[in-house]
């Protein structure tokens, strides 16, 4: 019989006494106790055969052993948090119990195995932050018990298969910071359970189709920094009511901010900067209770026009607001007294490059946890205000290229 070690273990790679000598964790794995007790793994009960292989964040380097492929009973396979390098060995395909297989946050290169798909009963794959490459093979869409796909900060490449709408029990599908391309694959607008989908920071091109944003489940919505056009349905907040972050920036987006926004009672980040929206922002936005971050700038926002701000007063009742960011825009006026009962958690608040006139409004030392102040490039005027001396936590300060005048107040070194 072969011995139980090999099956974990390339012993070319010698990193079996890498573990004992830097980790000391396989100090039960001898012939002096059976393999059953060994650390990280389980045994079934009756057959006492491996049903999990549990190693994570130990520091482990060298290859996977493709003899962890004999492992016929294994259900649950994580070995994430180390440095496995090397190709995910092709033998996993022989796995057919397999439901858990977790090997993210290695250094894993290559292809994802395409024999994978004989893993029928796998309900979660997660191969995050490593170095796969090639594209996601089009048989994936055979596990039809998959909930969890992560995939994300990898090196891959070709478009999302059209077979991910197979998949009707996934929650989560995370493929963001590839080298994806294409369009986002008709079908998976048909996966009803949808939890969370993200893609952003790939070269996906094309646009949204309406039956994704009518996923009422999905909770994450992130496709920034691809290459996507089209409008937000004037809907969304009512389609999508447990919308918890939403993240569109750095695509080409146009029309305007939806009122409805206001509808999807849970949102806590609202990100559309770097796209081509127009007009007003609805008032609607101070309904959202929850929202943390609001992320308006490089848009078209505003008339330059003195009513470009009246949503501002309603952001008073967003109490857990910490950044608010309206940078590179076209609102004017006269900044609003207003701003300074925004939330006192308010770390950033950037309104630089926009057409704000009159003075730089008094009472800002109300929001004493800002980091970061901007109001650089407008049309300010006036004295600088003493008492933003007295924002304890002030890192940086912009008022650059403006029509301000008097001296810098002393408070300023405080």
């Amino acid at each position: 019989m072969q011995p139980i070690n090999d099956f974990f273990f390339d012993k070319t790679t010698r990193w079996r006494g890498q573990a004992i000598t830097c980790n000391r964790i396989f100090n039960s794995w001898n012939d002096s106790t059976s393999f059953c007790n060994w650390h990280g793994i389980t045994c079934g009960r009756r057959h006492k055969r491996v049903t999990s292989l549990n190693i994570t964040g130990k520091n482990l380097v060298g290859a996977i052993s493709p003899y962890i492929g004999n492992l016929s009973f294994l259900r649950t396979l994580e070995l994430s948090n180390n440095s496995f390098t090397g190709e995910i060995p092709q033998k996993v395909g022989n796995l057919l119990r397999l439901r858990y297989l977790d090997l993210e946050r290695n250094i894993l290169g290559g292809d994802i195995p395409t024999n994978l798909s004989h893993c029928t009963k796998l309900e979660a794959i997660d191969f995050s932050y490593d170095k796969l490459v090639g594209k996601i093979p089009e048989d994936i869409g055979s596990l039809v018990e998959l909930k969890y796909l992560g995939i994300h900060r990898n090196n891959l490449t070709g478009k999302l298969p059209s077979s991910l709408g197979n998949l009707t029990l996934l929650n989560f599908l995370h493929a963001g910071c590839n080298n994806l391309v294409g369009k986002i694959p008709v079908e998976i607008g048909k996966l009803s359970s949808l939890k969370l989908f993200d893609i952003s920071v790939n070269s996906i091109s094309g646009t949204i189709l309406e039956t994704l944003f009518n996923i009422s489940s999905l909770s994450v919505f992130g496709i920034a920094d691809n290459q996507i056009r089209g409008t937000v349905p004037y809907d969304i907040g009512l389609n999508l009511p447990n919308l918890i972050f939403f993240t569109i920036g750095g695509n080409r987006f146009y029309g305007s901010i939806p009122d409805s926004f206001g509808n999807a009672s849970k949102l806590e980040t609202i990100d559309i900067a770097d796209n081509n929206f127009v007009g007003q922002v609805p008032i609607t936005l101070g309904i959202l209770k929850n929202l943390q971050y609001l992320n308006l700038e490089q848009n078209s926002l505003g008339s330059r026009s003195a009513n470009d701000l009246a949503f501002l007063t309603s952001l008073k009742n967003c109490t857990n607001l910490e950044i608010l960011t309206l940078d590179l825009n076209n609102f004017g006026g006269v900044l609003p007294t207003s701003l300074t009962n925004l939330s006192s958690r308010l770390s950033e608040l950037a309104l630089g490059c926009n057409y704000f006139t009159g003075s730089v409004p008094a009472g800002l030392n109300k929001l004493v946890n800002l980091i970061i102040l901007g109001m650089e490039y407008n049309h300010l005027t006036g004295s600088i205000p003493s008492e933003l001396g007295m924002l304890p936590n002030l890192q940086a300060l912009y008022l650059d290229a403006n029509k301000l005048s008097s001296q810098v107040p002393s408070s300023i070194g405080n």
